[in-house]
């Protein structure tokens, strides 16, 4: 099954991948760079990777020197998630993500955790407003 949802653009580009899901806000400087891995204790998504992922998530958390470090880190390792869809915006974590190129939209016409679950295949087209979920069974 496949369905299409409207989307507002926060930063440009496509990005398309696996789904990974977090209903904990996340901050970047708790990944591992090497692996993309959250080594965050206690965070919904520990132990699981970003990497190439498209990444759902509440908003991001910590200020901008450790964000931008976390992802530019990961960036540095081909670790970056291939976008992020986000359900509280805040602006740390746009420009964090635009430093890296990271393609980012909120606002999706449903809730994203009912629409999108782990292990879906997920387009993320911010300059068309689109999100893609192929649900994976």
């Amino acid at each position: 099954m496949e369905q299409a949802y409207k989307c507002r653009k926060i930063l440009k580009g496509k990005g398309e991948g696996e789904a990974i899901v977090s209903t904990d806000p996340i901050c970047f400087y708790l990944c591992d760079p090497k692996t993309g891995k959250v080594i965050e204790k206690g965070h919904s998504i520990t132990g699981k990777t970003v990497a190439g992922k498209v990444l759902v998530v509440k908003s991001g958390k910590g200020s901008s020197v450790v964000m931008v470090d976390g992802l530019y880190q990961l960036k540095m390792q081909d670790n970056l998630p291939a976008a992020i869809i986000v359900r509280d915006i805040e602006p740390v974590l746009v420009s964090c993500a635009a430093v890296v190129g990271v393609p980012v939209v909120d606002r999706l016409e449903i809730n994203p955790y009912e629409a999108i679950k782990d292990g879906d295949k997920v387009i993320v087209d911010a300059d068309n407003c689109t999100v893609t979920v192929k649900r994976v069974d």
